[in-house]
Formats: C-alpha cells, structure tokens, sequence
C-alpha cells in the first residue's frame, strides 16, 4: 500500500475508536470537545499536505471519515459492507437496542443532550413568548399599526363616520384606539403562526432521531460534510456567537429533504438550529406543528398588498438578527425541478438585506450552502410538473409514500459550505466600487431605489456563484451526463468508465469538485451510481458480448445532467456557436467560423440563456477569449491566428486577440469530435426548447389583419407551446422531449417580454389572468390566403436560433419550418383565438376568472 494510502487508513482507524468510544460516552459532555476533537485528531495525522481535506459521513450516532485517496477495505460479505446503517437499530431486528437508542436520545445522554450549542440560547420553556414579545415590541410594527390605525379614521373622518362638533375629536380618538387594538390582536395571532417555536429539548432530541431514522431509510449512506468546512463553520458560529451576530445559511433548494438535512448537521456539530424560511404551503395537519417547532418559520407564498402582514415579516426578520439567531433561508425560493441551479428570488432576500442596509442590524454572517444528492426522491413528481400537470398540494402521506421512500436506497446526501463572509463588508465594498466608477451617479446614494434593486441582484448572483464554487458533482450526475451527451443509443461498460473519468477530470480542471467513496475505483464508483438510478432510468442489456447501457427515461436523467452543466456553460455556447459552420459539413475550410461570426453568434445565445445561466462576471470578450484558448489547449479545437505582433526587442508574440478563425483540430476530428459534442449535448436541449417556444408565437399571429386588437390569456399561451412541442417532437421535428418542460419554456416567454418581442399586462388581481399579444413591430404578415409569412423580425430571430440547432433529417434547412411547422404552429394558435379576449378600440373589459399565482423572476441582464 502507498504511503500516503498507509496513513489515511491510520487515520480512519483512529478516528473510528473515537468516534465510537464518544458514541458510547454517557457524560453529558458538548459536542464542541466531543466533534471537533475526534475529527482534529484524525486529520492532524502525518498525512502529507497535498492530500485533500476527507469527507465526514454524519450518520445517526456514528460520524465516519472518508479520506481523500482509496484505501482498500478489508474482505467483507455483502451485508457487512452496509454497516454504515446497521448501527441505527431497527425496532424488528433488535428491539432493545431499539429502545435503548430512543432512550438515549430522548434522555439526552453525551453528546445529545444538545447543551451550551454555540449560538444564542435556544429550546428553553417560553421561548416562543419572550419570541413573541420582542417582535410585537418593535418600532417599526407598532408604527405601521398606528400609521394603518390613523389612516382608516382618516378615511371615515372624511366619509362623516365620526360625528361633527366637540364629539368628533373624542370619536377620533375612540375609534383610533379601537382600530390599534384590534391590529394588535391580529398581529399577534399571526406572530403566533409564524414563528418557530424552540420549546422543548426532549422534542428535538426526538425529533433528531425519528428524521435520522426516517432518512438512513431512504439515504442509506448517510450525510458527507467536508472536515475542513464544518471546522471553519464551526469557528465561524463561535465568532459570531460573541458578536450576536446571525449566521445566514441560503442553501440552493431541489428536494423537501434539504430542510431536514442542514438541521440535522447544525444538531449534531452542535450549532444552533437555524430558523428556517418555510412557505405555508407545507403548513398542514401534524406535519406543519412538528416542522414549527423544529425551526420552521411560517410565510405565505405571496404578501399582496398587506402592508402588515409585510412590516410583521420585517419585524421578525429583524427580531432574529439583532439577537443574534441563525436563520435559513432558500435563494431559488422554490425546489429546482430542473436540477440546475434556478434565479435568485429576492423576496425573503430582500428583507434580510433591508435590515444590515437601513442600519437596525449591525452585521450578519452569509454562508451559502450546496446540497446534492445522488437521487432525488421527488423526482418524477418533478417531470409530471414539468409537462403541465398541476402541482399537487403538499402533504405528508404523499411525501413519505413518493416511491416507497422509506424503503428506498438512494445513496447519499452531500452538503457543501462555502466559506462565510460578513453583509455589512459585502454592502461596504459594493458600494465603495459604484463610488469610484461612478462618483455622481444616483447608484453611489444607499437608499435609493435604484441603489437597493443593484445590490440585491449583485447579492442574489453572488450566492449563487458561491453554491456552484462548493458544489460537488456526484456519480449519478456524472453517469447521466454521459448517458445524455452520447450520440450512440448506448454505451458498454469500458466506454462508460472511460467517459466518466474523462468527464471527472474535466470538471476538476475547471475548479469542480467530484464526489468521492474514499477514493474508490471508477468502476465501483458506476457500480453504485447505477444501483442508486435504478432499471427506471438506466437500463442494461447483459446478454451482448459487452454489459450496454441506455437512457430509459431521458427526461427524468436530465435532471441529472443538469448538475453539471454550470461547469461547462461557457464552452457549451462557443461550440454551439461553430457548430453552425460545423453542421454545413464539406472539408476543415468550409466548417471554419471567423471570429467576429463567432462572437455574435456567442453573444446572441449568452443574451436568450441569460435567464438560465450563470456566466462569469469577467465580460463576454474576455470570456471568449479564455474559454478559446482553453478548448485549444485540450485540443478540441484550433486557432488561426492573423500574423503576430512584434515586441520592442524583435521578437514575435502571439496574443487572443490575434484570433482570426476558430475550427475543429485534427485531434478531435480524428475521434468522432466527441468532446466537441460533448458541450453541445448540453446546451442543445434549451436551444431546442427557446426555438420551440419562438416558433409558437407566430401563431399569436392575428387571423386577420382587420380584427380588432386582441389579447391571449399567458398561461393558455404557454400551454399551447407545449402542446405544440409535443406534437412536433412525435413528428420529429424536435429533438428533445424535455424541451417542453414548463420552466425552460417560461423563462422564454420571460425573455420574449424582456426584448419587447411580446406585450404582457400583468394580472391585477387572482380573478384577473395576465395576457399578452405579439408587439406590432414582431407581428408575421399574411399572404392572401390568410397563411403566415415566413418573414420579418420574428422570423429571423427564429432562424438565428436554428442556426445553432442540433441537425436532424427534418431540420436541414428552414424550409420544413416555413411549411409544415409553421402551419401547425398556426393551427394550435387559433384555438386561442377562439377563446380570445378582444379589446375594442375605446376599451373593454377583460373576463374575471380564477387563476393560479403566477411568479415572475426579477429582470436580470447578465453577460458570458
């Protein structure tokens, strides 16, 4: 065994005896000596210093170390390879141990006690009243109840509700007092409903092990944290803990298990428990009680106009961090049902920003946190959303009975911190760069409107950047990008390995991290990844000479590929941009792409993904630049540079500016141009699904030229392109089912209205749908038989995003779209029509109706 591979099996083997001798401790020790020693004494061993960081696997009682090599296990039969669970007893196998577990939890014996946490004092009796009162005892509420008070006798006042004469100012009062009191006691029940509610230690050390029981069920490897990470976090909480300052946790969001998973690592390195931004949507019977009082914090998915409601929020808000707790709140709001990482939602973020920004809170600490998962459990509820099925209300029998999950082996959880970082520093140094760029600008004042919508959305992407930095790329979404991005309907296993790892080291090279099972080999590493998929997704053929694999449901293993796609999105647009040279085919001269072609083409599909994707911040000139020379160096693609600049000294030097066209390498030629491929199997599905969603508005086309303006109900709109796309991928004209995945088609829509292509009139009110119409200047024409054009604005825009489009026998050239496609596109678009709200000329209503909420991303321009 190699030396290095000596010492970490020293390591894990004494950390191990610690670990389980402190397991088995019943002082009521704290955690912080019991955690922080058993790891510190583990990864302090002589292991040299360019050996990564090992993963801790927190499972229930036992925290396991994975080191960063491969350490070969002893000889094990297949049951004692799945110890890492076994120690949870289970009631029918072992049902003392079983009772003596929940004893022991219950109890609070060692280490779950969950004593001295660091953090402000939590899980104490009347903790939800002291809660309770320091929030209705704000300024900032009391203020808005009186303004809110004062403006209803206001309103009665001039109404003549009040009397005249001497009684009228007593009235006044009266009525004043009464009002206040009455918006006391509305605030306070609503307090009471939102706020989490810390009361019970015996509760949390139930609730500790029932959720650790409930998911070693369904993640039967457990939870893997980084040992340097949770250290860090760990003396991170101490600090703040002496400053009263609030640590903020914005994980990304893609299951209902992320609730529970930070929780139970904040449980068991012993840091306060956050309290978690919930919508009430989760808010039901039994299940919303227990999620209360394990942290979770009320809020309704939508405030409207209630101006208490949103000053109670605040107020709460505020409450927490001048007092120091820890809060968790989701960036992307919702759950992903893509698998990527979605736009910041600014609400909640908003609110937290208000209070470090006005002054009534003096820091807090943001640390962004990534969550993957080798499967998730929601998964196809997922893909029948995205189809246009309607989202099924949430509750509990639903959620533990989602393919069996109590049952499942879904591999393991991964949680990732990135490294926190202070608000207060953050706001200082954002605005101290406006300053200096633009000294006169109204952006340099902090209060202004446009001052605070900048910094939100520079704080918004800001996370997000720092979620994918730390994010873990694990088996199944290194299998499933491999699956995804072959052109072949299956891949042997020797092909498979060798993809994967070639797929490993270029997400490495591009500062990714690759999950780990103690440095195993690849092939295991598949073997496991494939189990945790399952014949639902990845079918095997065995009776062949070699064991082939195939995609089954490629739209549900898109989730997966989806992980990994933030990685590459910058080599995925250029080759996407010279695939429309490629794909005319002829020799190496006829497939070359000058570089200003090149550059507009890149800048067009940076410009409609820019709702999908996060670009680096560098600017889209340098980004081409270095994601040229990067491809250039892993020999995918090759230069042609114009004749080189000339130093002082004489001698001749070469510059990316020089670059004068871009074209395949002999290399990547010679095998098949599989990595070129490769980044265009990743983008192709969203260039798919933005041509889908532009060929339907040309079906928003008027029927005639002399009809009166006419406005589509938007989600109609939307779910004709779907049905639109479904037709024309059974037909073949499109490549991608998952192309008419409600999210990808609405964030083109989004787009639409962002360039003007679309009108939209928001909804007023949930009775009132949103519409839209074409924008006369993008409207199509008709020919005198009343058939479309295929001309003008709209019609370009089409064909530019075509011209990126993954070839297919049907979509060679546009003729098949000016045809048989934009006939179908039309005939889908007059049943629209049909039940159409038209407008005259001096106005008319619109038809009442109940509609579901309808959310809306903030506008955000972003760059490659």
């Amino acid at each position: 065994m190699p030396k290095v591979h000596a010492l970490q099996a020293k390591s894990v083997e004494r950390f191990n005896q610690t670990s389980t001798r402190l397991t088995r401790e019943r002082r009521p020790e704290h955690l912080a000596v019991s955690f922080t020693q058993a790891v510190m004494s583990s990864i302090k061993a002589d292991v040299p210093p360019q050996a990564s960081a090992p993963d801790l696997d927190i499972l229930g009682d036992q925290v396991t170390i994975h080191p960063g090599g491969y350490v070969e296990p002893p000889p094990q039969d297949e049951a004692s390879e799945r110890n890492l669970v076994e120690h949870m007893a289970r009631f029918r196998e072992s049902p003392l141990d079983f009772l003596r577990e929940v004893s022991l939890h219950v109890s609070g014996s060692g280490w779950r006690a969950y004593d001295e946490v660091i953090g402000q004092p939590i899980y104490y009796p009347g903790f939800s009243d002291n809660m309770k009162a320091m929030v209705m005892r704000t300024p900032m509420l009391q203020n808005r109840i009186w303004d809110l008070a004062y403006k209803r006798v206001d309103a009665e006042e001039q109404q003549g509700l009040l009397g005249q004469g001497p009684e009228k100012q007593k009235n006044k009062d009266l009525r004043q007092a009464e009002i206040e009191k009455s918006l006391q006691e509305v605030a306070t029940r609503l307090t009471d409903g939102m706020i989490c509610k810390f009361e019970s230690k015996r509760f949390i050390r139930g609730a500790y092990y029932l959720c650790t029981q409930l998911l070693t069920r369904a993640y039967h490897q457990g939870i893997h944290v980084s040992s340097e990470e949770v250290l860090r976090l760990r003396s991170v909480a101490e600090t703040a803990a002496k400053n009263k300052h609030s640590i903020i946790f914005l994980p990304c969001h893609r299951s209902h298990v992320d609730y529970v998973s930070l929780q139970l690592i904040c449980y068991r390195l012993g840091i306060a428990l956050p309290t978690v931004v919930a919508g009430d949507n989760l808010k039901m019977p039994v299940l919303g009680a227990f999620l209360q009082n394990a942290g979770a914090m009320w809020i309704r998915r939508s405030f409207g106009n209630d101006a208490l409601y949103t000053t109670l929020v605040q107020s709460y808000i505020d409450t927490l961090l001048q007092n120091g707790y820890n809060i968790e709140c989701f960036i992307e709001g919702g759950r992903s049902r893509t698998g990527k990482l979605l736009s910041p939602k600014f609400g909640i973020l908003s609110f937290l920003l208000d209070s470090v920004l006005s002054g009534r809170v003096e820091d807090a600490i943001i640390c962004p946190v990534s969550t993957q998962y080798d499967k998730v459990v929601e998964t196809e509820s997922y893909i029948s959303e995205l189809l246009g099925q309607p989202k099924p209300q949430e509750n509990l029998k639903d959620f533990l009975s989602a393919s069996s999950v109590l049952s499942l082996k879904l591999g393991r959880v991964d949680v990732r911190f990135h490294e926190p970082w202070s608000l207060r520093t953050f706001i200082d140094e954002q605005r101290a760069r406006v300053s200096e760029a633009r000294p006169s600008s109204a952006l340099s004042n902090p209060l202004s409107a446009e001052s605070r919508v900048r910094l939100l959305r520079t704080l918004g992407y800001r996370v997000l950047s720092d979620i994918n930095a730390v994010s873990v790329v694990m088996p199944t979404a290194l299998i499933g990008t491999v699956l995804l991005t072959l052109r072949g309907r299956g891949v042997g296993k020797s092909e498979l390995i060798r993809r994967v790892e070639w797929l490993s080291a270029r997400v490495r090279a591009k500062g990714g991290r690759v999950a780990h099972f103690a440095g195993a080999p690849t092939s295991t590493i598949i073997e496991r990844g494939l189990d945790v998929l399952g014949p639902g997704l990845v079918g095997t053929i065995d009776e062949l000479p070699e064991t082939t694999y195939y995609a089954v449901d490629r739209f549900q293993l898109s989730f997966y590929r989806n992980m990994t796609i933030h990685l590459f999105i910058s080599e995925a647009l250029v080759c996407a941009a010279m695939y429309t040279k490629v794909k005319q085919g002829g020799g190496p001269a006829n497939q070359r792409i000058s570089f200003q072609d090149l550059y507009e083409q890149v800048q067009f599909l940076s410009t409609i993904f820019r709702g999908e994707f996060i670009y680096p911040t560098a600017g889209l000139l340098s980004n081409l630049q270095r994601t040229l020379l990067g491809l250039e160096s892993d020999g995918v693609i090759a230069l042609v540079r114009q004749a080189p600049l000339d130093d002082r000294d004489g001698r001749s030097r070469q510059e990316p500016q020089n670059i004068a066209f871009a074209e395949l390498s002999p290399a990547e030629r010679k095998i098949g141009r599989e990595n070129f491929d490769f980044y265009n199997f990743l983008l192709w599905p969203f260039i798919e699904s933005t041509w889908l969603g532009a060929v339907s508005l040309m079906g928003l086309t008027p029927p005639s030229s002399g009809q009166t303006e006419t406005w589509l109900d938007v989600r109609n709109t939307q779910e004709t392109a779907q049905l639109l796309g479904k037709t024309l991928y059974h037909q073949g004209d499109l490549s991608y089912f998952e192309a008419v995945n409600k999210e990808t088609l609405k964030n083109a829509f989004q787009l639409f209205e962002e360039e003007g292509i679309i009108v939209v009139r928001k909804a007023s009110s949930r009775i009132t749908p949103a519409v839209v119409r074409l924008a006369s200047e993008w409207t199509p024409r008709r020919d005198d038989h009343g058939l479309i054009i295929a001309e003008g604005r709209l019609w370009d825009f089409i064909e530019k995003i075509a011209k990126s489009r993954r070839e297919g026998k049907n979509r060679r050239d546009g003729a098949t779209v000016s045809t048989r496609v934009l006939k179908l596109a039309d005939l889908v678009g007059k049943q629209l029509f049909e039940s159409a709200i038209v407008e005259g000329v001096s106005g008319g209503s619109e038809p009442q109706r109940k509609i579901g909420r309808r959310r809306t991303d903030a506008e955000v321009h972003a760059k490659l």
